[in-house]
C-alpha cells in the first residue's frame, strides 16, 4: 500500500536525521568546550601577564607584545620600545594616582584587542598594555579548525544516518512486505472454498424452494447465502488491496480503461436493486470515452462500492445519481451523490474497521478504505462530503489518459490526497 511505503520512507528519514542532528550536535558541543576553554585559558593567561608586568616589570625593557608606563611626580615614563598609537592612558593613570583604585581596560584598535591595568606601585602608578593579536589568531584559527570539522562531520552525519536509517528501518519493511504477501496467499486460497460454499448455499435455497420447505428453513438458507457473499467481498478486497501493495514493477499491468463504460455497467447491474428498494438510479455520461489508465477490475471495484455503499445507505423513494464528465482536458471525474442518511464529517469512514461515535454508530470495513488506496493508486484523488441526513457525494478524480498506444507504464503510487470531510 502506498501509505505503508511513505510510511517506511519517512521512518528511514526520521532515524537518518535523528543520528545526523546527535552527530552534529555532539561536534558542536565538543567545538564549543574546546573553544570556551581556549578563551578562558588565554584571558587568565594574559591577567597574570598583566599582573606579573605591573608589579615587577621594568619600563625600558617590558616583555615581548606588553608596554609599561610609569607616573612619577606628574610626568609619565616609558621604556625604549614605542607603544602603539593612543597609549599610554593618561586619564587612567591620572585617577588611579587620586583614588588608589586600580583599573582594567579593555580596547580594541588596530585590528587587535588591548588589555590595560592600571594599579598603583609604591607611591607610583603603573600602566600595564598587553596585545592579545596571538591570542585572537589562535581562536581563529581553532573556530576555522571546528568549522571544518562540523562540516566534515554533518557530512557523515548525513552519511551514516542514511545507512543507520535504512538499516533500522528494514525489519519494518521486511514485516509488512512478509505480511501482504501473506495476506494474498491466504486470500488467494480462501477464495474458491468461499465461492463453492456461497454456489452450494444457492443450490440449497433453490432446492428448499422447490421442496415446500418452511419459510425459516428459506430464510435461514439466504442469510447463509448473504454471509458468503459478504465473505467473499472481503475476501476479494484483501486480495486486491495486498496486490496493490506489491512493487510498481510487480503489479498488474495498467491498460486503457473507459470510465464512462464502465459506470454505464456498473449501473446496469444495479439496476434491478435499486428496482426492488424503490431507489431511482439515474447516470449522465458523455457520449464519448472518458479514457483512464488503470486496472480494470480494481476500477470496476471502485464504482461497484460506491453504489453498494449509496444503496445500503438510501432509504425507498430516495434518489441516486452517477455521473461521469471530464471537468478538465487532464482529468475525469466520476461522481456518486445520494439522498441518504449521509454520514457525520467526524466519521473517518475511509478508515478500516472504523466505529463512529454517537448513539447511531456508523461502522465501516475495507471497502472504503480499498477504494481509497485504488484511486490514489491510480494517482488519482477521492473527496467525500456529506451531512447527516442530507445524503452523501463521493468524487473520484482520475488523470485522464493522453498517451496513445498499447504500452504503458506500471501504476503510479503518489501520497494519498486529502479527503474533504474525511469521516
Amino acid at each position: 500500500m502506498a501509505a505503508e511505503r511513505v510510511v517506511v520512507a519517512r521512518a528511514r528519514r526520521r532515524v537518518g536525521l535523528l543520528v545526523g542532528l546527535a552527530v552534529t550536535v555532539l561536534v558542536s558541543v565538543v567545538g564549543g568546550l574546546s573553544y570556551g576553554m581556549l578563551v578562558r585559558g588565554q584571558e587568565r593567561q594574559i591577567t597574570r601577564e598583566l599582573a606579573y608586568t605591573a608589579g615587577r616589570g621594568d619600563p625600558s625593557g617590558p616583555p615581548g607584545c606588553t608596554w609599561l608606563f610609569l607616573l612619577h611626580d606628574g610626568q609619565i615614563t616609558g621604556g625604549a620600545v614605542p607603544s602603539p598609537a593612543g597609549f599610554p592612558l593618561a586619564g587612567a593613570m591620572t585617577a588611579t594616582a587620586a583614588t588608589g583604585v586600580p583599573t582594567e581596560t579593555t580596547i580594541e584598535r588596530d585590528g587587535t584587542v588591548y588589555f590595560v591595568l592600571t594599579q598603583t606601585r609604591g607611591e607610583d602608578v603603573v600602566q600595564a598594555i598587553f596585545d592579545a593579536r596571538y591570542q585572537l589568531a589562535d581562536r581563529r584559527h581553532l573556530l576555522l579548525a571546528l568549522a571544518v570539522a562540523e562540516l566534515l562531520g554533518l557530512i557523515a552525519a548525513v552519511a551514516s544516518g542514511s545507512v543507520v536509517g535504512r538499516l533500522a528501518v528494514a525489519p519494518l519493511a521486511d514485516s509488512l512486505a512478509r505480511q501482504r504477501r501473506f495476506i494474498a496467499d491466504v486470500s488467494h486460497e480462501l477464495r474458491t472454498p468461499i465461492a463453492q460454499v456461497h454456489t452450494r448455499a444457492q443450490v440449497l435455497a433453490r432446492r428448499a424452494g422447490a421442496a415446500g420447505l418452511p419459510a425459516d428453513y428459506q430464510s435461514e438458507l439466504n442469510r447463509l447465502i448473504g454471509t458468503t457473499r459478504r465473505l467473499g467481498e472481503v475476501v476479494n478486497d484483501l486480495l486486491l488491496s495486498a496486490r496493490l501493495a506489491v512493487a510498481p514493477g510487480d503489479r498488474p499491468a495498467a491498460a486503457p480503461v473507459d470510465l464512462a463504460a464502465l459506470a454505464e455497467a456498473a449501473v446496469v447491474a444495479e439496476t434491478d436493486r435499486a428496482g426492488e428498494q424503490g431507489v431511482t438510479l439515474t447516470l449522465s455520461r458523455p457520449d464519448v470515452p472518458v479514457p483512464v489508465s488503470g486496472v480494470e477490475s480494481a476500477l470496476r471495484r471502485v464504482i461497484s462500492e460506491l453504489l453498494t455503499n449509496a444503496l445500503t445507505h438510501t432509504p425507498g423513494g430516495g434518489r441516486i445519481d452517477v455521473t461521469v464528465r471530464r471537468p478538465a482536458a487532464d482529468v475525469a471525474e466520476l461522481i456518486v451523490a445520494d439522498t441518504g442518511d449521509g454520514f457525520d464529517p467526524a466519521d473517518r469512514i475511509f478508515d478500516r474497521f472504523y466505529s463512529g461515535a454517537g448513539p447511531e454508530k456508523r461502522h465501516t470495513g475495507l471497502g472504503l478504505a480499498l477504494l481509497r488506496e485504488v484511486v490514489t493508486g491510480h494517482g488519482g484523488t477521492i473527496d467525500a462530503r456529506s451531512h447527516p441526513g442530507r445524503g452523501a457525494r463521493f468524487a473520484v478524480r482520475l488523470p485522464v489518459r493522453t498517451t496513445p498506444g498499447p504500452a504503458l507504464p506500471p501504476l503510479a503510487t503518489p501520497t494519498t490526497a486529502p479527503v474533504s470531510g474525511d469521516p
